[in-house]
């Protein structure tokens, strides 16, 4: 029951509607649907579930249906040894949404720019209503708004190289979708010169124990360890994946925007996946463990280096509470690893209709031009304040001159403040604010002091101190491949490795390699080739570079370490 509630349950994304999805076909006459998206790695239903895979879901009346994507669309894994298929739920998933955007765009395309197919398409999608004009037109009108829209993020977002099976610039197409397709002044909602190429791919994380790290995302920009702020992260990734988020100006309401006006967050949906969530645990190792060599090889995880040891930065630990709850500490580390996804972090786009908009809690606008991660921090908290505080929103105020004065003088902030239970104020930690500093500068005044120096020790394959990523605990680390947060290296065999001798190229997909631990070295169905680069290009998006800890062990500690990681 709640393995089907994961792979289906509504979050509110809104990709097409589903007579559309049904209705489109691929270049050589076959159903785009055909196989359930097999193709690009995506999982098949047991059950009835509209010819959808898993993750894949369908919402709204009869005949008026949405296809929308939902966590387990992404952190759903399949892994392969010997023929045999292993379900992984809440693995990363070894799928290619790269491709699967980039063929819908041409589906949608050839329908916009040829009469004839659109006709074929359109009598499929009305059936009887075809023969009433203002049906064929009112489709036409919809259709073209949305191939649009969808063109304009695909064409002008989405990298001509591939991110590759199990990878995703998924902060890039956030940012893309939100300033790029929701904010614009125009009919369309389009900001094109918000688009920018989201190419700096990161391997999807795993969920399990996600909702008690104290931070998440890569570079652990996000606060996390209770409801509101694992909400406030869901919000923004539905966001992300086409829900619906239309605000306007309310020049009435306290904080000058509406932030419901055609929203389509499922809030109770995503309470409903947090709490699922919350009850996966780890995937057990199905293959036989060495208990004797494993035993020696904790050991190993735990003793003291040069580098410090294992522990210090992957050991379960207390971190900071949140509303109380406890946390797991997550260590955010410069390691030396690749340092692209910071040059995403450091966007800047045009609000549009959300210009001018108040910081919910602080005083500062969103200026003419400003830090995407703050106009995502302001629609994410904007919508989750007027959701359950309503109350906020309808302090009906007309900004006269004399209550602009009083809103310069932080009125604003100060109102939510006062009137919010704590739960929601809490929100004011979720993300942080660059409030003009640079990013480095702004990342690392988001993290307290000892997050990120207690026991954690830098790189020295690193000559920065300021690419900090998450060091999780490596809990069901064996069938998480590829390796590091970009997703450069196959194995954890190789991530022991000093960066010269890993792979520089490697096959992903779902063939497993439980000696090597890690992706198979030659793959049989679905993958793609990862190409990477060494630590003289560590900006590529694709470097194997960092992490060297554990490279000088002796290969017999290196083969008992991962023999233990496999009982984690």
């Amino acid at each position: 029951m709640d393995r089907a509630m994961y792979y289906t349950q509504d979050q509110g994304s809104r990709l097409m509607p589903l007579s559309w999805l049904k209705a489109l076909t691929l270049p050589d006459g076959s159903p785009f649907l055909s196989q359930s998206l097999s193709r690009y790695g995506y999982l098949p239903m047991t059950g009835p579930n509209q010819g959808l895979p898993v993750g894949f879901t369908s919402t709204g009346p009869a005949g008026r249906e949405q296809v929308g994507v939902t966590c387990a669309a992404c952190h759903t894994r399949e892994i392969r040894v010997s023929g045999t298929k292993y379900r992984v739920d809440g693995g990363p998933a070894l799928v290619d949404f790269h491709r699967l955007l980039v063929d819908l765009d041409e589906a949608t395309q050839k329908l916009a720019n040829d009469p004839a197919a659109f006709d074929s398409f359109a009598k499929i999608v009305l059936g009887p209503d075809y023969e009433d004009p203002s049906s064929r037109d009112l489709l036409k009108l919809e259709f073209d708004l949305w191939s649009k829209r969808f063109h304009a993020i695909v064409s002008r977002g989405v990298p001509s190289e591939p991110w590759g099976v199990g990878r995703l610039d998924a902060v890039g197409m956030i940012f893309n979708r939100l300033t790029g397709l929701d904010l614009g002044e125009t009919s369309d909602r389009i900001i094109e010169a918000n688009i920018q190429s989201a190419d700096a791919p990161v391997r999807y994380p795993f969920l399990w124990n996600a909702a008690v790290q104290d931070r998440t995302q890569w570079p652990g920009f996000a606060a996390n360890g209770s409801d509101i702020l694992g909400l406030a992260r869901n919000v923004g990734e539905v966001y992300g994946v086409f829900g619906e988020f239309t605000p306007v100006k309310d020049s009435w309401s306290l904080l000058g925007i509406d932030y419901l006006k055609g929203n389509s967050v499922n809030f109770s949906g995503l309470s409903t996946l947090e709490g699922l969530i919350k009850k996966l645990g780890p995937p057990a190792y199905p293959f036989p463990i060495d208990k004797a060599l494993a035993q020696k090889g904790e050991a190993v995880f735990k003793a003291p280096g040069p580098w410090g040891s294992c522990e210090d930065c992957h050991g379960q630990r207390p971190g900071t509470p949140s509303l109380g709850n406890k946390t797991w500490a997550t260590p955010l580390v410069d390691t030396g690893t690749d340092s692209h996804q910071y040059d995403v972090l450091s966007w800047v786009a045009h609000p549009g209709v959300m210009t001018g908009a108040r910081i919910p809690f602080l005083s500062e606008r969103l200026a003419e031009t400003s830090p995407a991660i703050d106009i995502l921090t302001v629609a994410v908290e904007g919508s989750i304040l007027q959701h359950y505080a309503p109350w906020i929103f309808d302090l009906r105020l007309k900004q006269t001159d004399a209550v602009e004065v009083a809103l310069d003088k932080d009125l604003s902030a100060l109102l939510p403040e006062l009137y919010l239970p704590k739960d929601l104020r809490e929100l004011r930690n979720a993300f942080p604010r660059s409030q003009g500093l640079g990013l480095a500068d702004a990342q690392r005044s988001a993290v307290p002091p000892a997050e990120s120096t207690s026991k954690v020790p830098e790189s020295a394959n690193s000559p920065t101190t300021q690419f900090k990523y998450e060091s999780r605990v490596l809990y069901g680390i064996w069938a998480t491949a590829p390796y590091l947060h970009n997703g450069s290296v196959p194995t954890l065999s190789d991530l022991l490795k000093a960066v010269d001798q890993r792979p520089e190229k490697f096959e992903s997909g779902a063939d497993y390699d439980p000696v090597m631990v890690g992706l198979a070295a030659t793959q049989s169905g679905l993958h793609s080739i990862t190409v990477t680069t060494d630590c003289t290009e560590r900006n590529s998006g694709n470097s194997r570079c960092g992490h060297e800890f554990g490279t000088d062990l002796s290969a017999e500690d290196k083969t008992a370490l991962l023999e233990y990681l496999k009982t984690l």
